[in-house]
């Protein structure tokens, strides 16, 4: 069996770009790789301009300025955000606020608490209390993005932040990998469907939520051909079907070495295994390989989507937790790097364990926890791989290596859902 990390390095290794894109306005493209890296076409802020509500002066009218000897100055113009003010004369001051331009002849702002206003009967005129520096409260031209910098690397997926950066030097519309096409089915004569009466010896298809649930995150196209018969000719013309426009084809259940697992023949009937089981506790069958494409209408091979004659083949194990653990350490890095994203790897982060686990595996183990208020991590009391209310109760896992046992105040790798679940 494969270790986990030579797992995941062969399954990225294997990963092929898709070459097709979208353009889709900036609005839209939450969620979604950007496929070309984006420059700025113009400096920002795009002039100098005030951090604060205030006054804009001449620091030099202004020097020695204290509340026991206030400068005082004469109130020559008021100039709001997007609006241009005329050059500042010496000994004046413009009235000013958050985001306006400075006038020329100004070199500083003076916080109106700072500041005291009175009104006369020549006009308005400011006292000030302090005596400012050259560039005080002044954001100066192109000292967040300079014009032809780039602003955003191709392989971005994009968040809000991303989008308002992008809106912020003007992009109207950007350039996005295509939504990746997956199609997902799930084998087992027991399984039902929620609304369905049970019967004896059946279950619910949990996995089937669990697993298009985690795709929509992913922002992928999905084919949903449900449940599949148990038989290696049912699974056989499932995966034909599938390879036919598809990227990637995602199974639950039948990986294993049963009679009645039918996924790992029918792929191998189909196209090949490249890999089969992992030293991992929970997710050990974890299958991945490619299923050929066949012409439509001789079902001879040589059919090809994208310009590949095989879709990708992840098969994962049919127990819930097992294959929610495999979807995030392997399924979401793969899909990832189908799109370009080259930093894909889950992150773990160094915590201390408040739990005791006295008893080593020789696979590399992953346990369900969560944070608690005292900054270390508590353990879920069952790490059974069929108990799905372990994945609602953590919030991440603890990456715990062959032959490791764990002592409370340990310090340990933990992986958090927040880092994998969007």
């Amino acid at each position: 069996m494969l270790s986990v990390a030579e797992a995941l390095n062969l399954i990225l290794a294997a990963a092929r770009q898709v070459d097709e894109f979208d353009t889709l306005p900036t609005l839209q493209a939450n969620g979604r790789i950007l496929a070309t890296s984006q420059a700025s076409g113009l400096d920002v802020p795009p002039m100098d301009n005030s951090q604060m509500d205030g006054y804009a002066v001449r620091a030099t009218d202004c020097a020695g300025a204290s509340a026991s000897k206030p400068a005082r100055l004469k109130v020559a113009q008021r100039i709001p955000a997007g609006h241009v003010g005329q050059p500042l004369q010496p000994g004046t001051a413009a009235r000013i606020f958050t985001g306006a331009m400075i006038p020329d002849g100004a070199d500083a702002v003076v916080m109106q608490e700072q500041c005291e206003l009175h009104k006369e009967a020549d006009g308005d005129w400011v006292t000030v209390s302090h005596a400012p520096v050259s560039g005080e409260w002044i954001r100066r031209r192109g000292e967040d993005i300079r014009a032809g910098s780039t602003i955003l690397e191709a392989g971005t997926r994009l968040r809000a932040q991303e989008l308002g950066l992008a809106a912020s030097v003007g992009l109207a519309t950007l350039p996005v990998m295509r939504r990746l096409r997956v199609a997902v089915f799930f084998t087992g004569d027991e399984l039902a469907m929620p609304g369905e009466t049970l019967k004896p010896g059946a279950i619910y298809n949990s996995n089937r939520f669990l697993l298009r649930g985690l795709l929509e995150n992913l922002g992928c196209a999905i084919t949903d051909y449900g449940i599949v018969p148990d038989s290696l000719q049912a699974t056989r013309d499932t995966l034909r079907e599938a390879a036919a426009g598809h990227d990637l084809i995602i199974t639950s259940g039948g990986v294993s070495v049963g009679e009645e697992d039918h996924v790992k023949p029918a792929v191998e009937a189909e196209g090949r295994l490249n890999m089969w089981q992992i030293a991992m506790k929970p997710g050990k069958p974890l299958a991945f390989g490619e299923v050929d494409r066949r012409n439509d209408a001789s079902g001879e091979l040589g059919g090809k989507a994208n310009g590949k004659a095989a879709a990708f083949f992840l098969g994962l194990p049919g127990n819930p937790v097992s294959s929610f653990i495999t979807f995030l350490l392997f399924v979401r890095p793969f899909i990832l790097r189908l799109q370009g994203v080259a930093d894909v790897a889950p992150k773990a982060y160094a915590m201390r364990a408040d739990f005791n686990w006295p008893k080593a595996d020789r696979r590399n183990e992953f346990l369900r926890v969560k944070r608690n208020d005292a900054g270390g991590l508590d353990l879920f009391p069952n790490q059974g791989s069929a108990v799905l209310t372990s994945t609602v109760w953590s919030d991440g896992l603890v990456d715990n290596p062959p032959g490791q046992t764990i002592a409370a105040g340990d310090t340990v790798r933990f992986i958090p859902f927040a880092d994998l679940l969007y």
